[in-house]
């Protein structure tokens, strides 16, 4: 069985750096479900394929942190 990032215990830290007003829906709803709301609001989360997935979607948004 393998090791998922979750079970590791590895995290990113995000940080929105630019606006979502004016972006695709897709985009804004992906970095709502981040839990982003204002420019320079960083969260801590765990390093899964679906956060990752979610990042690709909306990277020219946010500046993102291996911790």
């Amino acid at each position: 069985m393998a090791k998922t990032s979750a079970a590791t215990g590895k995290q990113v830290k995000v940080t929105l750096i630019k606006s979502p007003f004016g972006q695709l829906l897709a985009h804004r709803e992906t970095v709502k479900g981040l839990g982003l709301r204002k420019i320079r609001d960083s969260r801590v989360l765990v390093d899964t394929p679906a956060v990752r997935g979610m990042l690709v979607a909306a990277c020219h948004m946010l500046q993102v942190e291996e911790l």
